[in-house]
C-alpha cells in the first residue's frame, strides 16, 4: 500500500508518514496542492489521504485535479471542521472515507484497510 498524505500541517503528516512506515504502510507527505500533484506524476499511489481546508487548493479541488492524473487513486478526506453538506459533497466527489481530526493512527489505518478493499463510509459514521 502507498499512500499520499496531504495537509498543510507539516508536523501532522511528516508525523502520521512516520507512524505508518512503522506499521508496514509506505506513505509520503505534501504541505501544498502543487506539491502532491508532483508526487503523483513522480510516482504511483493507491490512495490519498488529503486535508479538506488548505490555503490556495481545497482538498476537494485537488481532489480533481489528481483524479486527473492519477484516475485510480482512491481518496480519503480529513478535516477539523466537518458538517453534514461538506461530507455528502466529498462523497459526490468520489471519496472513500471522510474522517474528523485529530486523526488517531488506529483509525487511520482501519479507514486505509477499507479503502484499499473497495469499501465506502456510511454517511452516519463520518463524525465518530
Amino acid at each position: 500500500m502507498h499512500i499520499l498524505l496531504v495537509d498543510d500541517e507539516e508536523e501532522l503528516v511528516s508525523t502520521l508518514a512516520e507512524r505508518l512506515g512503522f506499521r508496514g504502510i509506505r506513505a509520503e507527505w505534501a504541505t501544498s496542492g502543487e506539491k502532491a500533484l508532483e508526487l503523483v506524476q513522480e510516482k504511483d499511489f493507491d490512495i490519498a489521504v488529503l486535508d479538506v481546508k488548505m490555503p490556495k487548493t481545497s482538498g476537494l479541488e485537488l481532489m480533481g485535479m489528481l483524479k486527473e492524473k492519477s484516475p485510480g487513486l482512491r481518496f480519503i478526506f480529513v478535516t477539523g471542521h466537518g458538517s453534514e453538506s461538506d461530507f455528502r459533497q466529498g462523497r459526490e466527489s468520489g471519496a472513500s472515507f471522510y474522517l474528523m481530526k485529530p486523526l488517531k493512527l488506529e483509525v487511520l489505518v482501519d479507514t486505509l484497510e477499507k479503502t484499499m478493499a473497495g469499501k465506502t463510509q456510511d454517511q452516519g459514521d463520518h463524525l465518530s
